[in-house]
């Protein structure tokens, strides 16, 4: 296993070894954990693409491409709704 050094404000560095610690983990294997377990935009993709398609197999569910984008625009409103409050 490589080291890597991460320069990081000291404030974000506190917040994550506030979080490790909170869960019962090192800073590092808190780091390694979360580099695992979060997906690259090309699986975040793929993900959303098979769940689609199983949608579409289970009920015909096929948005087009206008309703996804309708759909992500009034999910983006509500969520910001309700994070300003």
């Amino acid at each position: 296993m490589s080291d890597a050094n991460v320069r990081i404000p000291e404030e974000a560095k506190v917040r994550l070894a506030a979080l490790a610690a909170a869960e019962g983990l090192s800073l590092r294997a808190y780091l390694a954990r979360l580099a695992e377990t979060l997906l690259t935009p090309v699986e975040r993709a793929e993900r959303a693409e098979q769940a689609r398609a199983a949608l579409k197999e289970w009920n015909g569910y096929a948005p087009t491409r206008a309703e996804q984008h309708d759909l992500d625009s009034e999910l983006d409103r509500r969520l910001a709704q309700v994070t300003a409050r």
